[in-house]
């Protein structure tokens, strides 16, 4: 997703987005380890602690042992846990606190939990209750035909939680012994860090390693009018619901907020350049995705790009690339994250940068100066907060823990938190008939979910598997329906140990239940070679 947007240090996850507006394949995750540096990786494994824990000039006096600029979830992790592996003298920085970021306001906590994945996930529980409550006159509730709902008491609690938790955030950093300073971070020399602080005043520190987590930041397209339009921070903090809500883009962010605010009663128009939201995803469970916004009232405009925003007396007017003319309260713009890295410094240093201004770095997050290593979404590896999460733990115990961790990003689960949600581990099919050389077999599952037969609700889950043909493994799980995390995250751990189709098969089904589906599909839907054309039963 979010866009994970996704799992914080505490309480309960989201996906997945801490943002792209696209999902990152197996395949483009093997471009980016194809380019990492071979030779320094091999090196770093045989010299072990003793070449990775370099960082300043031996014998050298620093301030501090690391110092993280960015206390998002990647930061925050990398400096508590570089702090219980023994790190006398950890410091982070991070911007003053605001739900809004921009370039000089931020927070602890960062994009995830204070405008990501956690308030994501809070508005996504408040629209789902409104499906709820149309469901649930068949089960015996006499409710009114009427039903108020209150957006700006939801926002209340929404920011009180974000609020909550940007002060555990601290204090799990104040437990671990790690120095919070609040301004603006930027590298001045391999081992020297500057902060700005709120007063303008600034502060100069040594530091034996510098990492760097600042994260990415939503972008807006380049049109006439594009200041009349927000980004997914803005959304998350209107002060006026939205009754008309026009969103472009086609991917986590654009998708779930879709389902948010026609959850709550807003007219929603989805505008997207591709045939169907979530390219990168399933096609099969891209088109289940698509039928279900439709389902709940969506309106699709595939193929279909804004060319204008003017601002009328009945709100703002967007013109399409094929002359269409919509009006609306609020216009989204979901059309993806850039890495946050323009404000630091890094060039005047000689860090290395892609041509989307991401940090390079090697398998096990350094860049090309020894000193200064990166983690999370400024990496533009995989977008999501558990990959941050996993990055920031591998890099605390590779220069402070004495064991040289790589991060794997093999069957790394994701959601996306739609309503009814999508969420996958693995390959899709796509990827399965490019990757694989032999045959490969398709399980599919589409069914009436039992609440439905009462509420009379039309919306099918759609469950799949697939497996290589010859040696029987699992490759990919996808599920599209009620409580689809829930139930891939469990089936990423079976992924994950390498299991077969065959113990699918052997594993007893806990019944009534949709997640039973998965150990029961028996019959091949179809089976595809890797030079064959993919095809849908939808």
């Amino acid at each position: 997703m979010m866009i994970d947007w996704s799992n914080h240090e505490e309480g309960e996850g989201g996906t997945t987005i801490q943002g792209r507006s696209g999902f990152y394949s197996n395949k483009r995750r093997r471009r980016f380890s194809s380019i990492c540096s071979i030779t320094m990786a091999r090196k770093m494994l045989i010299d072990g602690e003793a070449e990775l824990g370099k960082g300043g000039e031996e014998g050298a006096s620093f301030d501090f042992d690391l110092f993280v600029i960015g206390a998002g979830s990647g930061g925050v992790r990398a400096a508590r846990f570089s702090s219980n592996y023994g790190a006398k003298k950890v410091g982070i920085c991070e911007l003053p606190f605001h739900p809004i970021s921009s370039e000089t306001v931020g927070g602890v906590g960062g994009t995830c939990v204070i405008r990501g994945c956690v308030p994501k996930k809070i508005l996504v529980y408040g629209a789902s209750f409104g499906g709820d409550l149309e469901d649930a006159r068949n089960y015996g509730w006499e409710l009114s035909e009427k039903v108020d709902f209150n957006w700006k008491k939801l926002l209340q609690k929404k920011t009180d939680e974000i609020n909550r938790l940007n002060g555990i955030y601290k204090r799990l950093l104040s437990n671990a012994g790690v120095k919070l300073f609040e301004g603006e971070g930027k590298i001045v020399g391999p081992n020297e860090v500057e902060v700005t602080q709120l007063d303008g005043t600034k502060l100069s520190y040594s530091a034996k390693h510098i990492l760097i987590a600042t994260g990415s930041r939503a972008q807006r397209p380049n049109i006439p009018g594009q200041e009349l339009g927000i980004t997914s921070d803005e959304a998350l903090s209107l002060e006026e619901f939205p009754k008309r809500a026009i969103i472009l883009g086609g991917g986590y962010i654009a998708v779930e907020f879709a389902s948010i605010w026609r959850g709550m009663g807003s007219t929603v128009n989805l505008v997207f350049r591709k045939e169907l939201p979530l390219r990168g995803f399933d096609d099969e469970m891209r088109a289940v995705v698509a039928r279900n916004l439709e389902g709940r009232g969506i309106n699709l405009h595939p193929r279909t790009n804004l060319t204008q925003l003017v601002k009328t007396e009945d709100g703002i007017k967007v013109i399409t690339d094929h002359g269409e003319e919509l009006i609306a309260d609020v216009v989204l713009f979901a059309t993806g994250r850039a890495p946050n890295s323009k404000r630091l410094n890094l060039e005047a240093v000689g860090v290395e940068l892609d041509n989307t201004r991401a940090i390079k770095v090697d398998e096990f997050s350094r860049t090309n100066i020894p000193s200064i290593w990166a983690v999370g979404d400024v990496t533009n590896r995989m977008n999501l907060t558990p990959v941050a999460l996993m990055e920031a733990s591998c890099f605390a115990k590779t220069v402070f823990g004495g064991q040289p961790s790589k991060p794997d990003y093999r069957d790394i689960p994701c959601a996306v938190f739609s309503i009814p949600p999508l969420s996958v581990v693995g390959l899709s099919e796509e990827e399965a008939i490019e990757q694989t050389n032999g045959d490969v077999l398709v399980f599919t599952s589409t069914f009436n979910p039992m609440k439905n037969t009462i509420s009379g609700r039309q919306e099918k889950t759609v469950m799949k598997l697939l497996v290589d043909a010859e040696t029987d493994k699992v490759l990919g799980a996808s599920m599209c329906g009620p409580d689809a995390p829930e139930i891939i995250q469990g089936i990423a751990v079976a992924l994950k140990t390498g299991a077969t189709k065959a113990h699918f098969d052997s594993t007893v089904g806990l019944h009534p239940s949709a997640a039973e589906e998965f150990v029961t599909m028996r019959s091949v839907t179809r089976r595809v070679t890797g030079s064959a054309k993919p095809k849908t039963n939808l």
